[in-house]
């Protein structure tokens, strides 16, 4: 930033030349040697600020958004609102650090605050099946889903809504999806044989290529998946999310229903109470 002349550390123009080898008395751009800067008259403080990034929830907000880039989480707002997005988000980055799990808010200045903001990367979550090649840990207390490979790969973290009461997703270990259903004949929409509709529409609770993993319990896609739990037992994705885990499964151009637990390759974990 001081050799740059850069205020701001996050507006860069395009069509900047930068100067990256820093320290080396030459500006790089013009070949120049530099004049060393005098010191400063008044000595900086031994004590570097305890978190870099700021505190509260602006930068709580700031953060999540570094952290979760790219894996399927929508990017929050930095508002400083804490709403229930941002409370999923938290409860999402505990679980994924080894934090008491909760949708609590982070309070600002707090030790967990400070282990957010150091975090630089997204460790596969305590729970998941990571004995298996490819599996994914449904989280009920964040209503987020993490999907990953083995031990080695974090692949997605994906919005999800759970069984609203009296119909909870119940808690299980290393279940093995044994049954995927494209339904091809009416757009991917599958009306559900337990709570079926009278017509097939995505708002009326039919399951959008449906990943079957205990009894008549799936990963869906679905047209509303709210931040708490509000389905009949199953695990709602976004519809373009559902198609993304499709995909990754390598099942996107299947035409039929496939009742292979070998061919699905997908364990599935659920853990937590809301």
């Amino acid at each position: 930033m001081a050799e740059n002349g850069i205020d701001n550390p996050n507006r860069i123009e395009a069509g900047d030349f930068l100067d990256i080898c820093v320290r080396n008395r030459i500006n790089d751009i013009t070949g120049e040697r530099r004049v060393r800067t005098p010191p400063p008259s008044t000595p900086p403080t031994t004590n570097p600020p305890a978190n870099p990034f700021g505190t509260g929830v602006q930068a709580q907000q700031e953060q999540l958004n570094r952290l979760f880039a790219g894996k399927g989480l929508p990017a929050l707002a930095v508002d400083g609102d804490s709403g229930s997005l941002t409370q999923q988000q938290l409860c999402a980055a505990r679980a994924l650090l080894g934090l008491p799990v909760s949708r609590a808010d982070v309070a600002p200045g707090s030790d967990e605050e400070r282990a957010l903001m150091a975090a630089g990367g997204l460790p596969i979550p305590g729970g998941a099946p990571s004995g298996s090649a490819r599996w994914a840990l449904i989280d009920v207390t964040c209503q987020v889903m993490f999907i990953g490979q083995g031990a080695e790969q974090l692949s997605f973290v994906f919005p999800t809504s759970t069984g609203e009461p009296g119909f909870e997703t119940p808690e299980q270990r290393d279940s093995r999806v044994f049954r995927f259903d494209p339904a091809r004949k009416n757009g991917g929409w599958h009306d559900s044989a337990d709570y079926p509709s009278a017509i097939d529409n995505p708002l009326n609770g039919n399951m959008y290529k449906p990943l079957y993993f205990d009894g008549g319990r799936a990963i869906h896609g679905a047209g509303y998946v709210p931040t708490d739990p509000q389905s009949k037992g199953c695990a709602r994705l976004a519809v373009p999310n559902q198609d993304t885990l499709v995909y990754w499964l390598g099942l996107f151009e299947e035409g039929a229903p496939i009742w292979d637990t070998g061919r699905i390759d997908f364990t599935v974990s659920v853990q937590g109470r809301y």
